[in-house]
């Protein structure tokens, strides 16, 4: 009997640690759906074009995945993208933007596989969060608000989900390099009062243009993928992983106020 292929569905994964992790998950013998807004894929994978914002897309989407393979092993909710700009200049769309894809995108994909996860009675869901999520970042407020809430939301949804032996994880990374930086929509309006604006974004891309390869993420996306217990939460690489650290050992106002000296002064 021919062992079924394992299938893996990624939104998001035409570019950066989307499409590294897609690579990898293909190379490990998964059968990889990637769900984006593009019209065509990388090589190898099978595209299907959805909008994370979208429902009815992403529905349509999970039921044609059905149809061809009639179960989902894993959902890796990457899509996503990042806002810079004073909280006091950001505009109610952008803001509301921001929540749309990086989290009630992820919440949409969620619901829209969890039905036919506790029909066949296990998953893995993981979903690609930020440092920035525990460690608050200034001029990059909403984004750092918008993973923060994608982590609440997974340490609720392990414990729900838990009875169905589906588990739930978020990896947190810090600075990667790839095209997430280029591709930051940036507000510049409020300079003259937070003169820390343009100099804390400026180093905010200089660290992700040095970070870490998205192949790291990849692969550790793929070890949480097979992983036999999941926690809910993990961050990447040794430096982040201290951050993460010394934000539970140390004092709430003095981790603040360090990270305001890194990206506010």
């Amino acid at each position: 009997m021919t062992p079924v292929k394992k299938v893996c569905v990624i939104t998001g994964g035409t570019s950066g640690i989307g499409l590294c992790t897609a690579q990898a998950m293909l190379e490990k013998g998964y059968t990889v759906y990637e769900l984006s807004r593009r019209a065509e894929g990388a090589p190898g994978m099978k595209h299907i074009m959805a909008d994370v914002t979208k429902e009815e897309t992403l529905a349509a989407a999970v039921q044609e995945i059905l149809k061809q393979e009639d179960h989902i092993d894993v959902l890796i909710n990457n899509a996503g993208f990042g806002i810079s700009g004073p909280v006091e200049f950001t505009s109610l769309e952008s803001a509301h933007r921001q929540f749309d894809v990086n989290f009630f995108g992820a919440m949409t994909c969620i619901q829209a596989v969890l039905p036919h996860m506790r029909q066949q009675g296990y998953g893995r869901i993981l979903c690609v969060s930020s440092v920035a999520a525990v460690l608050s970042i200034p001029f990059q407020s909403f984004y750092s608000a918008a993973k923060a809430a994608l982590n609440a939301l997974v340490l609720a949804l392990a414990n729900e989900v838990r009875p169905h032996n589906i588990q739930v994880a978020a990896l947190m990374p810090g600075d990667i390099r790839t095209g997430f930086t280029a591709a930051r929509e940036k507000t510049l309006e409020g300079a003259q009062a937070y003169p820390a604006l343009i100099p804390s974004v400026a180093r905010m891309e200089q660290d992700e243009a040095n970070g870490m390869d998205p192949g790291v993420i990849a692969r550790r996306l793929y070890q949480l993928s097979r992983k036999g217990r999941l926690k809910p939460l993990y961050s990447a690489g040794l430096q982040y992983q201290l951050f993460v650290l010394l934000q539970k050992l140390l004092p709430c106002r003095l981790i603040n106020w360090l990270v305001g000296r890194l990206y506010a002064k």
